[in-house]
C-alpha cells in the first residue's frame, strides 16, 4: 500500500528551527519567536485534512514515511514512521517527532531529523518567506517489523560479543 500527499506552505521571518525533538507545519498565518519547532506556516493542510487512505497507511505500525522538502532549488528528505496510535485530529497542525509520543497533531514518529537538524540554507530561505512544497509518501511493507519493536540485539549482548566481568573475576580467584 502506498499514498502520497502534497502540502504547500511558506516560511516566516520568525522561523528559528531550533527545536531538538520535533518539527511542525501549521495552517496558522503568524509565528512568534517562541515557535522554535515550526518550519512552515500558511499550510494548505493540517493533520485532519490528510486523505483517508494516507491516514489509514500511517495508522499502521509497519508504515514508513518519506518526506521531501523543496524550497526553490534546495531539496531535503527525511524518513519517519507511522503508528497505530495516531488519530490525526488536529485541523491546524502537523507535528513530526523524533520520539514515539503521539497526540492528535502527530503525523510521524521516529523522525531521523528535527527542526534543529534541517539544512540551514533551507531555513534561511524560509526566513525570507519563500514557498515550500512538501511531498509525503507513506507506504507499508507487510513483511516489515514495526519500528516500535526494536531488535533485541540492540538491547542484549551475547556472551560471544561481550566478555562477562563476573567470569573474569572468578577466573582470577582460581589462580
Amino acid at each position: 500500500m502506498k499514498a502520497t500527499e502534497i502540502i504547500k506552505c511558506r516560511g516566516h521571518y520568525n522561523i528559528r528551527a531550533e527545536h531538538p525533538s520535533t518539527f511542525e507545519i501549521t495552517k496558522e498565518e503568524h509565528l512568534s519567536e517562541k515557535g522554535t519547532c515550526i518550519i512552515g506556516i500558511g499550510a494548505d493542510k493540517g493533520a485532519l485534512d490528510l486523505s483517508p487512505e494516507f491516514k489509514k497507511i500511517l495508522a499502521d505500525d509497519r508504515s514508513e514515511l518519506t518526506i521531501k522538502f523543496r524550497v526553490k532549488s534546495n531539496e531535503f528528505t527525511i524518513l519517519a514512521f507511522g503508528s497505530s496510535k495516531m488519530t490525526f485530529e488536529n485541523h491546524t497542525d502537523m507535528v513530526f517527532r523524533r520520539s514515539a509520543f503521539v497526540c492528535g497533531r502527530t503525523v510521524a514518529i521516529y523522525s531521523d531529523h528535527v527542526a534543529k537538524t534541517f539544512p540551514r540554507e533551507i531555513i534561511e530561505l524560509l526566513q525570507k518567506e519563500e514557498e515550500m512544497i512538501i511531498e509525503m509518501s507513506a507506504s507499508i511493507d507487510p513483511e516489515a517489523l514495526s519500528p516500535s519493536v526494536p531488535p533485541l540485539r540492540e538491547f542484549f549482548h551475547s556472551f560471544e560479543e561481550v566478555e562477562c566481568r563476573a567470569h573474569k573475576v572468578s577466573d582470577s580467584h582460581q589462580e
